[in-house]
């Protein structure tokens, strides 16, 4: 009787075991803190300056997302968790990336405002042939001069800002780069026919 009594109380255990094991809850504390993780990072601009770290955090959390909906809910929590440290990572990762962009545009700025100078230099040499284009050209001095001072602004606070600064930018020094050298070269004198 003490064998069937301790027999029937080791299945009720073992049964009790089993349905609370199968009745585990979905990891919703830790779903909560990637997803506030993920916002954070957005925030501070990893969907700029750390796109990569961004979206690998994206993959974990979709991840964990589709393990609950099939009820797998330990491998859900450690993917939650993971996410939450790669989103972390990922906001870490804005600061490297913002000096990364802003290094990059000082030096693409300081290569325009040397190619200007160049620029410049050539207008004085042609100056007397640039009498159609003169309005163009004090337009475009007044434009790059200043898109370079604003792009030169910009580098603290956005530095991808003033990396397309740069792109406007480097379009008028290659325009009238180009044009310069269409002036400057000589047409060549017509051939003579012999007799």
């Amino acid at each position: 009787m003490k064998k069937i009594k301790y027999t029937v109380s080791l299945i009720l255990v073992l049964s009790l075991s089993l349905v609370f094991i199968g009745c585990a809850s979905a990891p919703e504390a830790e779903q909560k803190a990637a997803e506030a993780a993920r916002d954070a990072a957005v925030k501070a601009g990893a969907d700029k300056y750390a796109v990569a770290d961004l979206q690998a955090a994206k993959k974990l959390l979709e991840t964990s997302a589709a393990q609950v909906k099939e009820k797998k809910y330990k491998e859900a929590k450690q993917g939650y968790v993971d996410a939450k440290a790669a989103f972390d990572k990922a906001a870490a990762a804005v600061a490297a990336g913002k000096k990364a962009a802003a290094e990059e545009a000082n030096s693409a700025l300081a290569a325009l405002e040397e190619g200007w100078k160049g620029i410049e230099a050539s207008v004085k040499k042609i100056e007397k042939k640039l009498k159609d284009k003169k309005d163009a050209w004090e337009a475009d001095t007044k434009s790059f001069v200043d898109g370079l001072k604003a792009g030169k602004e910009m580098i603290a606070a956005d530095p991808l800002g003033a990396k397309t600064k740069v792109g406007e930018l480097k379009a008028v020094v290659e325009k009238w780069d180009a044009a310069f050298k269409e002036m400057t070269v000589t047409p060549a004198k017509p051939e003579t026919k012999k007799k």
